[in-house]
């Protein structure tokens, strides 16, 4: 997990994280205070008291749980300062896992991530429009050799997230199958928890990165930012002061779904234009085949300048709409992630900041655009976190009174 190392200690890692000493809020006050610890450690009590608003009696009972649950280790004790030695705290890696899987259209991925977001074991497979029961067989085969590679017992294990595209069952990507509509029928989370014995929950994959990139990537640098995930389709997601905005309806980003228009002013999705299938098809118009995203980077000079082109295309496609993603919400910084190759998400962020630098002076300001921390398995990670987030993350509805 990356912190920041300018920030100064005791600082909040960001808005919103303070604890209450309000009674029955100790729940809440625990899950601050261990995300203090994420984010700031190695931390003290006494920055912790800082961070969070807390007592220091309410501090020292929190960490002693804690550290009693494993959740928390001591990490050495600060020097040249008067008195005794404060000792600091760090998140305990090994504390409990999640399970991250994320389906789409074109690969399966599952990964076995520890508490601190490092991802112990990977297990992915390039399937085009996996059913059902493929991803379940997956599932059942891939769980046990993780945590077999891992050498973690499954009791340690807190349940499964699932990074799943709304309705994806209908994006109707190229060789997309009829049979592909089952996925509209069926619940992912109840599939999944009956084969697995272990809770689930499920995510669109777009906010999954998203929230992965806020906890565990370059949100610890920017509090808000807008998630470009390019797939086999396009989604984005939209983090505001460290906390993940879903809209009224839940489907705030919904990127892909934006209207086009095209040189001869027939409209169309811009997926169509920016997302792997877009890029995949128009090399095998001529005839160039890959079987995975990562060989994209070892294609012949040929297929690059086909590359190139669709770079050239995409940034024309995305130019109008980061500038009013820029306007309309001003954040800190436009984060592109998903399965493209590195290299080539760099080239299009490149070209991307290029282009809208020529907008300066006309809008209010114009952010950097970079590759996300999360590229390649960011909504497997992403979906890593919800298990964690129901377990162990405060939230924004944490302290809502409930009925006597």
């Amino acid at each position: 997990m990356s912190v920041s190392e300018d920030r100064p200690a005791g600082t909040a890692p960001g808005p919103g994280l303070s604890g209450t000493n309000l009674e029955r809020a100790g729940d809440h006050n625990q899950r601050v205070t261990l995300h203090a610890i994420r984010v700031g450690g190695p931390i003290t009590r006494a920055d912790l008291r800082s961070t969070t608003g807390l007592t220091a009696a309410a501090i020292t009972n929190i960490t002693e749980r804690l550290l009693k649950q494993r959740l928390i280790l001591k990490a050495g004790r600060t020097r040249g300062t008067r008195g005794q030695p404060a000792t600091k705290l760090v998140i305990n890696p090994d504390g409990c896992f999640s399970l991250g899987l994320n389906v789409d259209r074109d690969h399966i991925t599952l990964v076995l991530v520890d508490f601190a977001g490092k991802v112990r074991a990977r297990s992915s497979r390039e399937v085009k429009f996996a059913l059902p029961e493929a991803v379940l067989h997956f599932c059942r085969r891939s769980v046990s050799k993780l945590l077999a590679e891992g050498q973690i017992s499954a009791n340690k294990v807190v349940g499964l997230g699932v990074a799943f595209p709304d309705d994806i069952q209908r994006a109707a990507l190229p060789e997309q199958p009829p049979d592909y509509a089952m996925w509209g029928s069926v619940a992912v989370d109840t599939l999944l928890s009956d084969a697995l014995s272990m809770p689930v929950f499920v995510e669109n994959d777009a906010a999954a990165a998203a929230i992965g990139e806020m906890h565990f990537g370059l949100g610890q640098q920017y509090q808000s930012f807008f998630y470009i995930l390019i797939t086999a389709a396009l989604g984005g997601g939209l983090v505001i002061d460290g906390r993940y905005f879903r809209g009224a309806a839940g489907r705030s980003g919904e990127l892909g779904l934006l209207p086009r228009r095209g040189k001869r002013g027939v409209a169309r999705k811009l997926e169509n234009f920016v997302s792997l299938s877009a890029l995949n098809e128009h090399l095998a118009a001529k005839g160039y085949e890959v079987s995975s995203p990562r060989g994209l980077v070892h294609l012949e000079p040929p297929a690059q300048k086909i590359i190139d082109t669709w770079i050239d295309t995409s940034v024309d496609a995305l130019e109008d709409t980061v500038l009013a993603i820029e306007c309309l919400i001003n954040p800190e910084a436009v984060l592109i992630g998903g399965r493209l190759p590195p290299a080539l998400i760099d080239r299009l962020a490149d070209r991307l900041n290029q282009r809208l630098r020529s907008s300066e002076g006309t809008i209010p300001s114009v952010v950097p655009v970079s590759r996300a921390a999360l590229a390649d398995d960011a909504p497997a990670v992403g979906a890593a976190i919800l298990p964690f987030s129901d377990r162990f993350l405060p939230g924004r509805f944490t302290l809502m009174k409930t009925r006597a």
